[in-house]
C-alpha cells in the first residue's frame, strides 16, 4: 500500500515532537519549519510531567536525553503573610505520591528544540521544508494540498497546523471559531543565575500582584516567570529589566545568593483560548493553535503531549487498518476524546490561578486555611498529583 503522506506546520516543540511521534507509523512526513527556528532565542524553559517524560523518552529522538531534562523532586508553593513573608502552605515530593515521581522536570525550549531537529534530520520518513512558508492550502482531488513559497504544491491526507494562536494561516482558515478571553495579563521570562546549590525545587509563590514561578534548569540557573497585571509592568516602560530585577531580587534571595540575570526579559500576553472547532477538511489545529493555558504549573505543552497520544493511537488503529488518516470520522474522533477533557482540564487551571488573585486580606486568609489543611492529607495530594502528571481521564 502506497504510504499516506502528512504535512505538520510549524517547527516549534509541537510540530517537532508531533513529527517525530508520527515518524514511527508507515506515513511519509512532510515538516514545515518555515524561517523562524534557526533564529530563535528564546530563554523560555518548559515543564514536563513525568508521565510525559517517560513518553517523550520512548521516542529516542534525543542522544542525551537524561542529560536534557532537568528533574524537580518538589515543588512547593508559597503566599505571603501580613508582614509580607513568604509562608509555605502546600508541597509535593517524591515522597508524597505513591508511585515515588519525580513532581516535574524542566528543559530549555531552545537546547530541546536544537536537539530535536539534529535527529530528526537523520529520519528518512521526514522531509524538512526550511526557509519556505505556506501559502495556501487548498482541496484538490479528495486531498488537501499545500502551496509553498517558490515551491511546487503538495498534496496530503492530512494537513497538522501546529502555528501557534497567533499565526495568521491558522487565522485565516478558522477566523471565527475561538473562545478566548483575559488580556490584561501578561508573563515576563527570563533567566537567573546564582550560587551553586542543590536546586531541585520548582516554587510557586502568589503575590497581591501576580505569581512568581522559580523554576530550576540546573544547579547554578534557574528560569523566572512573573505573570502580572499589564498595567502594574507598564509603569516602568523605560526600565523594565530593573524594575524586574529588583522584584524578583526581594523573593529569590530567600533560596539563591550572588543573583544575576543572564538574558534579556520576554514579555508576552497571557489568556485563556480554547478552540470551538478542532479541524477542517482534513486539516487539524494542535499544540497552542488549538488551546493556551496560563503557565500555572507548566501545563500548556503537557496538554498537548496529551492530545497527541490520543492522536496517535487513532492513526496507528486506522493505518493498520488501511484507512484514509485524514478521512473526517477520524478527525471526528479525535475532537470527541480530546475537547470535553481539554475544556474541564483549562478552566480547572484558570479556576485553581484565579483562586490566588484574590485580593480581599480576610478571604486571602481563609483561602491559605483551607489550602494548609489539604497539605496534610496524602490522598488529596495524591490526586492532585496524578492530575498534574496525566490530566483528566475518562
Amino acid at each position: 500500500m502506497k504510504k499516506q503522506k502528512v504535512c505538520i506546520i510549524g517547527g516549534g516543540l509541537a510540530g517537532l515532537i508531533t513529527a517525530a511521534t508520527l515518524s514511527k507509523l508507515n506515513l511519509k512526513i512532510d515538516l514545515v519549519t518555515g524561517v523562524f527556528y534557526q533564529h530563535t532565542r528564546s530563554n523560555r524553559s518548559t515543564a514536563i510531567s513525568q508521565d510525559n517524560y517517560d513518553n517523550l523518552k520512548k521516542l529516542k529522538v534525543l542522544k542525551n536525553f537524561n542529560k536534557t531534562f532537568w528533574p524537580c523532586t518538589e515543588m512547593k508553593i508559597y503566599a505571603e503573610d501580613k508582614n509580607r513573608k513568604l509562608k509555605e502552605i502546600f508541597e509535593f515530593n517524591k515522597k508524597s505520591n505513591k508511585e515515588k515521581k519525580k513532581v516535574l522536570y524542566m528543559v530549555e525550549n531552545l537546547l530541546l528544540q536544537k536537539s530535536i531537529i539534529k535527529n530528526l534530520k537523520k529520519e528518512k520518513k521526514i522531509r524538512f521544508i526550511s526557509q519556505k512558508n505556506v501559502t495556501k492550502i487548498f482541496s484538490e482531488d479528495s486531498l488537501k494540498t499545500v502551496k509553498f513559497e517558490g515551491l511546487n504544491k503538495s498534496k496530503y491526507n492530512l494537513v497538522i497546523m501546529c502555528t501557534g494562536n497567533n499565526s495568521e494561516l491558522s487565522k485565516k482558515y478558522f477566523d471565527d471559531k475561538i473562545f478566548k478571553y483575559g488580556d490584561d495579563e501578561i508573563s515576563i521570562t527570563a533567566v537567573l543565575k546564582h550560587n551553586e546549590v542543590q536546586n531541585n525545587v520548582a516554587r510557586q509563590i502568589f503575590l497581591d500582584d501576580g505569581i512568581l514561578a522559580l523554576l530550576p534548569i540546573s544547579n547554578k540557573k534557574t528560569s523566572i516567570v512573573w505573570s502580572t497585571k499589564r498595567d502594574i509592568f507598564n509603569k516602568y516602560k523605560n526600565n523594565e529589566k530593573k524594575f524586574f530585577y529588583n522584584k524578583i531580587k526581594i523573593y529569590t534571595k530567600n533560596f539563591f545568593k550572588k543573583t544575576k540575570l543572564i538574558s534579556k526579559i520576554e514579555i508576552r500576553n497571557l489568556n485563556l483560548m480554547l478552540r470551538k472547532n478542532y479541524y477542517k477538511d482534513r486539516t487539524l489545529l494542535f499544540g497552542d493553535a488549538l488551546h493556551v493555558v496560563h503557565p500555572l504549573v507548566g501545563q500548556g505543552l503537557n496538554m498537548t503531549l496529551r492530545d497527541l497520544n490520543i492522536l496517535n493511537k487513532i492513526l496507528k488503529n486506522r493505518i493498520s487498518l488501511g484507512l484514509d488518516i485524514g478521512a473526517s470520522d477520524i478527525l471526528v474522533e479525535f475532537s470527541n476524546n480530546a475537547k470535553s477533557v481539554n475544556l474541564l482540564y483549562s478552566m480547572g487551571i484558570d479556576f485553581f490561578r484565579n483562586s490566588f488573585t484574590i485580593e480581599n486580606k480576610y478571604m486571602q486568609q481563609f483561602r491559605n486555611n483551607i489550602i494548609e489543611k489539604l497539605n496534610k492529607n496524602n490522598i488529596v495530594k495524591n490526586i492532585f498529583f496524578d492530575l498534574a502528571d496525566k490530566g483528566l481521564r475518562f
